[in-house]
């Protein structure tokens, strides 16, 4: 999918909570079968993190609430179209004593676009080691909200506070940088690792080009991404989502992610492959 980002500065909405519920308005049809209505953002393709994140709350409506998801693994097979309906499709691969498995697939005008593996676990005791913490930023209250920013087109549900001013002529939105929904939600952990997912999505392809790489691309997109869900993570609090190249090769560029809460806690790792094609040489 396209890295795409959102039509005014995020957090202006009047209503964050009524943005996430049409977000995640599913209505089930036979079977574990949910349809998705047209967004009505008027980007040219669906933003990979929105099929991800309706994908995941599609699967979570399926296992038992108390046992919430711990990584997902997906592929994006098609470009999505914003003005057409989305099907997802959940396949229950396995219910086990402590781990659950769900397939879902995503699909518009009868052709899959999207492919996920999901995992949940009930939560049980076990070691826990924290890594050591990030490089110190200012806190996000230091921070202001970049005008760039209103270039970007996700729904107005988000605070966003970079740590890098965007340079001139460049991508809006560097890695890395604080971000939050504008609004309290409930507990749902469910809930809250799918907004987690549509946030992982957000500037990861720009991230993944080599340092120092020709600017222009004949074409940038997402190929798989999967997320990890290490802990208990309110979106509605501040998160520190930093991104990393890690290879190119190919056409394609892989980097890696994480997100730390404001205490330095590492509530979440994420990987992405993006389809990086350059542009031919102007002569």
């Amino acid at each position: 999918m396209p890295d795409e980002t959102s039509e005014g500065a995020p957090g202006e909405a009047a209503d964050v909570r009524s943005a996430v519920a049409r977000l995640f308005a599913l209505q089930p049809l036979d079977g574990d079968v949910f349809l998705v209505a047209p967004d009505g953002y008027g980007r040219e393709r669906l933003f990979g993190g929105q099929v991800a994140a309706q994908s995941l709350r599609a699967a979570c409506l399926t296992v038992p609430p108390d046992r919430p998801p711990h990584s997902l693994h997906a592929y994006f097979l098609r470009p999505g179209t914003p003005g057409e309906p989305l099907r997802l499709e959940v396949h229950r691969t396995r219910d086990g004593r402590a781990f659950s498995t769900r397939h879902v697939t995503a699909a518009q005008g009868g052709k899959p676009i999207f492919e996920m593996v999901a995992s949940f676990h009930d939560p049980e005791p076990g070691y826990d080691w924290p890594p050591p913490e990030p490089p110190r930023v200012p806190a996000p209250e230091e921070l202001p909200r970049p005008e760039a920013l209103r270039r970007m087109r996700h729904p107005r549900m988000f605070d966003i506070r970079t740590v890098r001013t965007p340079l001139p002529g460049r991508f809006p939105l560097p890695h890395p940088f604080w971000i939050r929904l504008a609004d309290r939600l409930e507990d749902d952990r469910g809930l809250h690792a799918c907004l987690t997912t549509y946030l992982s999505d957000m500037a990861v392809v720009s991230s993944a080009r080599a340092p120092g790489s020709p600017r222009r691309l004949a074409q940038a997109v997402t190929l798989d991404h999967a997320v990890w869900f290490h802990r208990p993570a309110r979106v509605d609090e501040w998160l520190l989502y930093s991104v990393d190249p890690v290879v190119n090769h190919g056409a394609r560029g892989l980097a890696r992610g994480s997100l730390h809460t404001a205490d330095g806690v590492l509530v979440a790792s994420i990987a992405q492959e993006a389809l990086l094609r350059p542009a031919e040489e102007r002569r």
